[in-house]
C-alpha cells in the first residue's frame, strides 16, 4: 500500500551529491498527497536544478532571503516555518548539520529551520569518513537532544566508490517514515470520509433566501483533522467564507438542501465514514418566485415544504461496516432527542450541542458538545476550540473502527 501523507512538507535540499535523489523524493511526496515547498541552499544548485524540483512540486523553489531583482521583496522565513506541518532536510550535508547544531543562520533554509514550529527531520548524506568523524557525530547528537529526528543514513555504495555508512535513505523509505510518524498509525488513514459543512440557502426569489447562522467552522475542522490523519476527504459545503488548503480534501460547494442531497447521494455509497455536520434547512419555500418580489405587492405569505432528510436516506442505505455520524443542535436539553435520532436514523454517533451554552453553536470558534452512542454513556465535553472538538469526534470514530 502506498503511504498517505496529507501534510504541508517543507523540503530543504543541501549541497550533497545525493541531492539528485530529491527529484524522486518530491515526486513520491506529491504522490502520497503532500503539498511540497522546496527550499535549496546555494550549494544545492550545483547538484540539481531548481527547475526540476519546481516542476515536480508545482511550486517555485526558494533559495534567497532577499530577491536580487531590485524590488526589495524577500522570502518570509517565519511564514514558511509556520506554514509547514513538517520540515525535512534531505539530503542533509555535514556542513548544514554543523550549522544547524550551532544555530548559524546564513541562508534561507537555516533561517526557516530556526523559525519552524513543526517537527523537523534530517536525512544525512555524506562520505563514510565524514559521517564517522566525531564532529559530525557530536552535531547529530546535539540535534537529537533538541528534538530533531534523524532518518538514516544507510550503508552501501557511496559516490566516492567506497562502501559504508553515509548513503541517504531512499526517497520512498523517507516518505514511509514520515507517514508512519505523522499519521500515528491512525485507522482513518486511507479511509474515504464524506463530511458536510455550513448552511444551505433556500430561495424565496432570485434575491432572497431562507438560511441559518452556520459558519461551517465545525465541518471544516472535522475535514481538516480527518485529512491530517490520512483520510481521503470529500467536503460538501454550503455557502461559507471559509477556505482550506489542507492536502487530502476535495471540496464541493453547494447552495440548497436539494443540491447538498444530490452531492451526498453521489458520494455516500463509496464512503467508509459519513459525518453530517452541515446545518441543512428543514424547510424551503414551496413555490419560489422566478423574479424579485416587489415590496409594494402587499402582505407576503410563504408556504414552506419539508426538505429531504439526507441523513435518514444515507442511514437506510448504509453498507456493512460503514460508520455514520450526525449532529443535533437543540435550544434546550436535548439528550433524549439525540438518542432518538441515533436510533431512528440508524447512526453510530450523534454530536449534540446546545445554543444554551455560551460560546457554543453557530458563529463561534469554540463549541461544547456531548457525544452520544449506543454502547456507552454520553461523553460530555467542556467548551473547547472547534479544532479540538473535531479531534475528540474523530477519536470516538477511531475507537469504533478499532472495535
Amino acid at each position: 500500500m502506498e503511504p498517505i501523507l496529507h501534510r504541508r512538507v517543507l523540503l530543504g535540499v543541501t549541497g550533497s551529491i545525493a541531492a539528485y535523489k530529491t527529484a524522486w523524493l518530491v515526486r513520491d511526496l506529491v504522490k502520497a498527497g503532500a503539498e511540497v515547498q522546496v527550499v535549496m541552499t546555494p550549494a544545492a544548485h550545483d547538484f540539481v536544478t531548481p527547475l526540476t524540483l519546481a516542476t515536480l512540486s508545482k511550486r517555485p523553489v526558494l533559495t534567497d532571503l532577499f530577491l536580487r531583482d531590485g524590488s526589495g521583496s524577500w522570502n518570509d522565513h517565519v511564514s514558511l516555518g509556520r506554514w509547514a506541518d513538517v520540515l525535512v532536510v534531505a539530503p542533509a550535508s555535514a556542513h548544514t548539520l554543523a550549522k544547524m547544531a550551532q544555530g548559524l543562520c546564513d541562508n534561507l533554509l537555516l533561517a526557516t529551520w530556526l523559525s519552524a514550529t513543526c517537527p523537523v527531520y534530517v536525512a544525512p548524506a555524506m562520505d563514510l569518513e565524514m559521517f564517522a568523524d566525531p564532529a559530525t557525530a557530536h552535531n547529530l547528537d546535539l540535534l537529537r537532544q533538541r528534538g530533531v529526528h534523524t532518518i538514516g543514513p544507510e550503508s552501501g555504495e557511496l559516490a566516492s566508490g567506497l562502501e559504508g555508512a553515509g548513503r541517504m535513505t531512499e526517497p520512498m523509505d523517507i516518505v514511509h517514515r514520515l507517514a508512519t510518524d505523522l499519521m500515528e498509525g491512525s485507522p482513518l488513514a486511507g479511509k474515504r470520509i464524506l463530511v458536510t459543512a455550513g448552511p444551505t440557502r433556500e430561495a424565496i426569489d432570485p434575491v432572497r433566501y431562507i438560511g441559518n447562522r452556520s459558519s461551517g467552522r465545525m465541518g471544516f475542522a472535522i475535514a481538516e483533522e480527518a485529512a491530517a490523519r490520512g483520510a481521503r476527504v470529500e467536503l460538501v459545503t454550503g455557502p461559507v467564507e471559509l477556505t482550506t488548503d489542507r492536502p487530502g480534501i476535495v471540496r464541493t460547494d453547494v447552495e440548497s438542501a436539494a443540491d447538498m442531497a444530490q452531492a451526498c447521494k453521489e458520494r455516500a455509497p463509496e464512503a467508509d465514514i459519513v459525518i453530517m455536520s452541515a446545518a441543512v434547512a428543514d424547510h424551503r419555500p414551496a413555490a419560489p418566485a422566478g423574479s424579485k418580489i416587489k415590496k409594494d405587492e402587499g402582505h407576503l405569505e410563504l408556504v414552506l415544504e419539508r426538505t429531504e432528510d439526507i441523513l435518514a436516506w444515507i442511514g437506510k442505505r448504509r453498507r456493512p461496516g460503514q460508520v455514520i455520524a450526525g449532529f443535533a443542535l437543540e435550544t434546550e436539553e436535548g439528550l433524549e432527542s439525540a438518542r432518538g435520532k441515533l436510533e431512528r436514523k440508524g447512526l453510530d454517533l450523534v454530536v449534540l450541542n446546545s445554543l444554551q451554552d455560551e460560546g457554543a453553536g453557530f458563529g463561534h470558534a469554540t463549541n461544547k458538545v456531548t457525544l452520544v452512542t449506543r454502547d456507552k454513556d454520553p461523553e460530555r465535553l467542556p467548551l473547547l476550540p472547534k479544532a479540538e472538538v473535531a479531534r475528540r469526534i474523530l477519536d470516538a470514530i477511531e475507537r469504533r473502527l478499532k472495535g
